[in-house]
């Protein structure tokens, strides 16, 4: 049947989702009959920062946030396709379509680089 390559894959799957509930519920069971519940002040501070909110969750973010998060997926996305496309690009059936297009997205990437440093996002104060 067409299905039976499948079938491992499904096994492989059932198993794994009976192991992690049968893991979260251990640890449940072990937390309730074993884990003491006593709160207080400092249990309950914040920890992430390590000091309390001094304003509202719709604080306005300065335009260097987003341009950080840009600039990142800029790199990201060059490197995440540069490297298999520099693999293949040997094979013959790439071509010259493939090097155009390749030139086509580095291009798009660095007009995205070039107006992050417009905006001064390279600059660390």
């Amino acid at each position: 049947m067409l299905y039976e390559n499948y079938l491992p894959i499904l096994i492989f799957i059932i198993f794994a989702l009976l192991v992690g509930i049968a893991v979260a519920s251990a640890g449940k069971i072990v937390s309730m009959l074993v884990g003491v519940n006593k709160p207080n002040e400092e249990k309950n501070s914040p920890f992430e920062c390590g000091f309390p909110e001094f304003d509202g969750a719709r604080l306005k973010f300065d335009v260097r946030f987003y341009l950080v998060a840009l600039l990142f997926l800029v790199f990201d996305l060059e490197m995440a396709f540069l490297f298999p496309w520099a693999v293949v690009m040997t094979d013959p059936a790439v071509g010259w379509a493939g090097f155009i297009a390749m030139m086509i997205f580095l291009f798009i990437l660095t007009i995205g680089f070039v107006y992050e440093w417009k905006k001064g996002a390279l600059e660390w104060e």
